[in-house]
């Protein structure tokens, strides 16, 4: 009890450090507005120009939103994966997921050249990319919870999902060979990742999956601490690993697949959020480690995503190259810096 109440202030100021970077993050852009038509214009409440309340409600908001699921969902997922395979350089995309979703992507974006015609009036949809992104990951993680019911060796799921990431991406490698050039542009672009072309619906179902992730993570909080311990230990508490690892599975499977399919393959968030935190907050207790990685993950996409779009500039930089250029040299600094690599 102690211990958790000596994490309160860190916490807290995690909380409020993601509030005004999201009013940060909305202010600021190619058009710079005013905090408090930012404020009025999500309260609904008189602006100096409609126009503001526009771009506000219809991009800026849905963005920051999209932003905090992403980052929040990326982070606790690799929390998860880094706790179950007691492995710190396991991420979110570990099973393959995103190696899955990619290569649903581009079997729609260029197997129009290689196959006909056929997909041409599914490329105009947008609604294509999500779907094939989902069914990619769906597969893959229909095949890595079937390994998981036969396999007792959780390090053994751990290879096997890499597996199916060799394999997906050598399809998509062939694929790309044979794909002229504009397919291949576009399904470039996609792996770039985005977090500003989600409209309300397509946010409010990437918030329906997020939940879900989350509850399910939630679910299996107080025997993550013992899963850190090795598989042995929790048995010996009454913990069903097997139990444990579908939950753990799903719920990753859940928040990273869903993320993908809406914003592209997002790297380095679901890595390097939890050692981040770690070092802010250095304790392996799961019910401190979760809500510090959901703030932590939401305020490193939100700070990654201002700097992307440039305030001042029409020009907007890649999510995912940003993710990795802002968040790699903090890592490296604080591991250095502490000289430990604390898990």
């Amino acid at each position: 009890m102690l211990q958790s109440q000596k994490y309160i202030l860190p916490l807290l100021l995690l909380f409020i450090g993601v509030i005004v970077l999201g009013f940060l993050n909305i202010s600021l852009g190619s058009v710079n507005i005013p905090l408090k038509d930012v404020i009025a214009s999500i309260f609904n409440l008189e602006v100096s120009k409609e126009t503001w309340r526009y771009i506000i409600v219809e991009y800026r908001l849905p963005k920051a939103i999209t932003a905090i699921i992403t980052g929040s969902g990326l982070a606790i997922s690799g929390l998860l994966m880094q706790t179950l395979f007691r492995n710190p350089l396991a991420g979110p995309y570990v099973l393959g997921l995103s190696s899955g979703a990619s290569l649903g992507v581009a079997i729609v974006i260029m197997g129009a050249s290689i196959f006909g015609g056929a997909f041409a009036g599914i490329l105009l949809s947008k609604w294509s990319l999500v779907v094939a992104s989902s069914l990619g990951s769906l597969l893959v993680l229909i095949a890595v919870m079937l390994a998981s019911i036969k396999l007792r060796d959780t390090m053994a799921i751990l290879i096997i999902g890499l597996m199916f990431a060799s394999l997906t991406a050598a399809v998509v490698s062939v694929l790309s060979y044979f794909s002229p050039a504009a397919q291949l542009q576009q399904y470039i672009f996609w792996s770039f990742g985005s977090l500003g072309d989600l409209s309300w619906n397509e946010v409010g179902i990437l918030a329906v999956f997020w939940l879900v992730g989350l509850v399910l993570a939630m679910s299996c909080i107080k025997n993550l601490d013992t899963l850190l311990l090795g598989e042995q230990y929790a048995k010996s508490l009454g913990v069903s690993i097997q139990r444990n690892r579908l939950i753990i599975i799903i719920a990753t499977s859940l928040l990273a697949g869903s993320i993908t399919a809406f914003a592209g393959p997002i790297a380095f968030v679901g890595l390097a959020v939890p050692h981040l935190i770690r070092q802010v907050i250095p304790v392996n207790n799961h019910r401190i480690l979760v809500p510090a990685v959901i703030l932590g993950g939401s305020a490193l996409m939100l700070i990654c995503d201002i700097a992307a779009q440039l305030p001042g500039q029409e020009y907007t930089l890649p999510i995912n190259a940003i993710t990795s250029l802002i968040g790699a040299p903090v890592v490296i600094w604080l591991l250095v810096r502490k000289r430990k690599f604390l898990f």
